[in-house]
C-alpha cells in the first residue's frame, strides 16, 4: 500500500503511544475483520489496510522508518544515528527470484518479458510519476433507526467523522516551502539497481520517478495530505430499509490525494425491534389475543397498524392461531414493486373462572355441546 498515511487509517496521533497504537487496532480490527464481516469486500480490503498499518506503527524500527520517510519499505536500513541506506555507496539492495525463468535454448521468457515482470512495464528505464491522482478512501457509517422510521423512511442530519484535505499542503501531502530533497531510495541517482546471480538492471527509481528528487513532507499533516475532520450531512433514508442494509452517499468519504475524486460514504442500517410487530420480507405480522365468547360466537375487534387501527371480522368458531391477511399493511418494497400485507394471528385467551356461577354456565355449556375435539385421534 504505498503512500498511505498509517496515522490517519487508525485514527490516532502522530505522536501516540504504542499502548494507543494497540488500542486503536484492537477497535478497529473488531469491527472490520472478515469473520465479523462475511462476503463484505468492503470491509475486507478496509482490514488489510488497518492491519498493514499497525504492522508498520507496532514496530519501533519500522515506525522510525516510516516517520523519517513517509513510508516504510524492506529494503531501507536503518543504520546508527537514524539514517536509512542499502548498503556501503549503493542504494538498497533489490533481490529477485528469477527460478522457473529458463534463459537457455528454448528459452521460457524473452529478457524483454524478463523486464516487464520486474518492472512493471516494457523495458529497463520505465518510470513512474512521483505523485498520482488517488480516490479518497470509502467511508462506513451505522445508522440504528426505529421499527416505523424503517416502515416510512426519513430525514435526518448525520455527523461523519472523516479526514478533511490539509489547508497548508491542499491535500497534496508535499511542502513546497521545504523544496526538493534527496531521494532516500535512490540516494538521488534516479535509477534503481536489482540483481539476481550475474544478472544486473536498472531502472528508474519508482519514489522520484527518475528525478533524484522528492518533495518535503509537509510539517501540518505528515505527509498524508489529510487531518481527522468531520462533516455534517442530511440524507435521507428510503421507506421500506431493513437491517443490513447498505445506503451509498457518493461523494461524502474521505477526500482524495493529489486532487483524486472523493470516496463515497456508506450508511450501514440497524433497525430496533417493535414492541409487537415483527418484519417478515414486507409483510408485517402481528399476534392478537381474542376472547372465548369472541372466537365462538364472532365478532368484530379493532386490531394496530402501521398506519393507524382497523377493523377485523372475526367469524363464528375461529380457533386459536388461526390468521387473517390486511391487504396493503405491510412494508412498501425498496424495488417498487408494490406493499406487503399485515398477517393477523389471532390467539383465544381462556378466561379464569373464580365463582360458582361461571364454572355452573361452563359445565351447561359442556352439556349442550358434547362434543370430542380430540375423537380423531383415539383408534
Amino acid at each position: 500500500m504505498a503512500k498511505e498515511e498509517y496515522y490517519a487509517i487508525l485514527g490516532v496521533a502522530r505522536n501516540a503511544k504504542e499502548s494507543e497504537i494497540k488500542k486503536a487496532y484492537r477497535r478497529l480490527a473488531r469491527k472490520t475483520h472478515p469473520d465479523v464481516n462475511p462476503g463484505d469486500k468492503v470491509a475486507e480490503e478496509r482490514f488489510k489496510k488497518i492491519q498493514e498499518a499497525y504492522d508498520v506503527l507496532s514496530d519501533p524500527k519500522k515506525r522510525a522508518i516510516y516517520d523519517q520517510y513517509g513510508f516504510y519499505s524492506e529494503n531501507i536500513k536503518e543504520q546508527p544515528g537514524g539514517a536509512a541506506a542499502g548498503g556501503p555507496g549503493e542504494g538498497p539492495a533489490w533481490g529477485y527470484d528469477f527460478s522457473g525463468v529458463d534463459t537457455g535454448a528454448g528459452e521460457q521468457s524473452s529478457f524483454r518479458d524478463i523486464f516487464s515482470e520486474i518492472f512493471g512495464g516494457s523495458g529497463p528505464l520505465r518510470g513512474r510519476p512521483e505523485r498520482q491522482a488517488d480516490k479518497g478512501e470509502d467511508l462506513d457509517h451505522h445508522l440504528n433507526i426505529s421499527f416505523d422510521e424503517a416502515i416510512r423512511g426519513l430525514e435526518t442530519r448525520l455527523v461523519v467523522n472523516r479526514a478533511d484535505p490539509c489547508p497548508v499542503c491542499g491535500g497534496s501531502g508535499a511542502d513546497p516551502s521545504r523544496g526538493q530533497m534527496v531521494c532516500p531510495i535512490c540516494k538521488g541517482s534516479g535509477q534503481e539497481k536489482r540483481s539476481h546471480g550475474i544478472m544486473r538492471f536498472s531502472s528508474a527509481c519508482r519514489t522520484c520517478g527518475g528525478s533524484g528528487k522528492v518533495s518535503g513532507r509537509c510539517v501540518n499533516c505528515g505527509g498524508s495530505g489529510s487531518l481527522p475532520g468531520h462533516d455534517a450531512i442530511t440524507v435521507r433514508i428510503p421507506p421500506g430499509v431493513d437491517t443490513g442494509y447498505r445506503m451509498r452517499v457518493p461523494g461524502k468519504g474521505s477526500p482524495g490525494r493529489n486532487g483524486g475524486p472523493p470516496g463515497d460514504l456508506y450508511l450501514i442500517i440497524t433497525v430496533r425491534a417493535h414492541e409487537f410487530f415483527r418484519r417478515e420480507g414486507n409483510d408485517i405480522l402481528v399476534t392478537i389475543p381474542i376472547t372465548v365468547t369472541e372466537a365462538a360466537l364472532g365478532a368484530k375487534i379493532e386490531v394496530p397498524t402501521i398506519s393507524g387501527k382497523t377493523l377485523l371480522r372475526i367469524p363464528p368458531g375461529t380457533g386459536s392461531g388461526q390468521k387473517f391477511r390486511l391487504r396493503g399493511k405491510g412494508v412498501p418494497s425498496l424495488r417498487g414493486e408494490g406493499v406487503g400485507n399485515q398477517i393477523v394471528e389471532v390467539r383465544v385467551v381462556v378466561p379464569r373462572v373464580a365463582d360458582e356461577r361461571s364454572k355452573e354456565i361452563l359445565r351447561e355449556l359442556a352439556r349442550l355441546n358434547p362434543e370430542d375435539p380430540r375423537a380423531g385421534m383415539m383408534h
